[in-house]
């Protein structure tokens, strides 16, 4: 239903192609991942096997544009033959504002793989499995409305149907479930869309904004219809805004980067639903710079504080897994080109000094020409069973990725 509604908004932009400036371009791409520890629930030895074929239209007249991305694949792990527009939507700009609908891919904030202000549909699972970065973000259906007077400058988002975030397949990963006996679950749903606002410009020479969301949670929630005999399971995403404001800039040799977000969790202001995440305070300070010719060093230090604590914990049922009032992570990225620039080695790696979370990941991406390149990884997780990461534990996994593009 989603696909159709934005290839609907997109049909009226058509008959412009056949006179505007028209570029078709794509790539076809292999991506295998497999276990460095243990086989998969469903006793697979991959995380991933696919095939892929990328086809790109981009074309412009005038005011107009208009862009498609369309993926279509062929998964060898249970999946078989599948399809995706990735993006697809028309532009229009005309002076000082411009508006754009359809399937496209959003995203505020500074963080890297931290996301204080960035509120928008993921694919975690993609990244988790060692597919190429691009596909971490998730297309949303949405119609963004960019006005730009002197004074500031104005993003408005509205997306009629919500989209979540994607999570990993539990027969692919081995996930945290408290309540492994309970086989009847069912999904439910948000009845309405989301909006968003982003007001920025320049202060002092450093790029300030300030976001507001009204939505929900892009990862479900989990209730039980029971505590003592629970025979179903309902997912649900619960209802959530957002307040917050980033500010970068260049710092000595650098740029410094600082974000914070209030997460409101309407649902249950209180604090006293355990099945609902409570309203918290995320922060986020950064920065990266050159130290010499060809490498970058990005740290991060990124805080959660949960509100509402006390009431959280004596909602808690006995011998559930608790969180702390405090989460505390450090991250960096580093990054070093060789051989004139065709070979890339970057490392990305984050921990969490509250629960041990971890998570590491190493990449070597080589260039053969200009249109043929590939990439050696791997995804290495650790910490508490019930963590993000430490959950995923047995799941470490190295992958390839060989890609040409046209």
């Amino acid at each position: 239903m989603r696909t159709r509604t934005a290839v609907c908004c997109l049909l009226a932009a058509f008959p412009m192609v056949a006179q505007a400036d028209v570029n078709l371009s794509g790539f076809i791409q292999q991506n295998t991942a497999f276990n460095t520890v243990e086989a998969n629930p469903d006793g697979r030895d991959h995380k991933w096997l696919e095939e892929r074929l990328r086809f790109q239209l981009d074309a412009s007249q005038g005011n107009w544009r208009l862009l498609l991305k369309g993926d279509a694949a062929y998964d060898h792990l249970g999946r078989g033959g599948q399809s995706e527009l990735r993006e697809g939507y028309a532009d229009y700009a005309a002076g000082n504002w411009d508006l754009r609908v359809g399937r496209q891919v959003l995203t505020w904030g500074l963080g890297d793989l931290v996301f204080v202000n960035d509120v928008f549909p993921k694919d975690h699972e993609a990244l988790f499995a060692g597919r190429p970065l691009e596909y971490l973000k998730r297309g949303a259906d949405a119609v963004k409305l960019g006005i730009y007077p002197q004074f500031a400058s104005f993003e408005l988002v509205i997306a009629p149907d919500f989209r979540e975030s994607r999570i990993p397949d539990a027969r692919r990963f081995h996930l945290y479930d408290p309540m492994p006996m309970v086989a009847d679950r069912v999904t439910q749903a948000p009845g309405k869309g989301d909006a968003g606002l982003r007001i920025y410009r320049d202060i002092a020479g450093w790029d300030a904004a300030v976001y507001l969301y009204r939505g929900y949670q892009r990862t479900p929630s989990m209730r039980p219809d029971s505590m003592t005999a629970p025979t179903r399971i309902t997912y649900f995403y619960p209802e959530l805004s957002t307040l917050g404001a980033s500010l970068s800039g260049r710092a000595g040799e650098g740029v410094a980067s600082f974000e914070a977000a209030y997460y409101d969790s309407r649902q249950d202001r209180a604090g006293t639903d355990f099945t609902v995440p409570n309203s918290q305070t995320r922060l986020l300070a950064a920065y990266q710079w050159q130290p010499w010719e060809d490498f970058s060093l990005n740290l991060q230090y990124y805080a959660e504080q949960m509100h509402g604590y006390d009431a959280y914990r004596l909602s808690l049922p006995e011998g559930f897994p608790a969180d702390k009032r405090w989460s505390h992570t450090a991250a960096l990225r580093a990054t070093q080109f060789f051989l004139h620039q065709t070979l890339r080695l970057s490392v990305y790696a984050s921990r969490n000094a509250s629960n041990g979370d971890y998570f590491i990941n190493p990449e070597l991406r080589y260039s053969f020409t200009d249109s043929v390149w590939g990439a050696l990884g791997a995804n290495v997780f650790g910490g508490q069973p019930w963590g993000q990461f430490g959950q995923l534990s047995r799941d470490d996994n190295v992958y390839l990725q060989l890609r040409y593009e046209f």
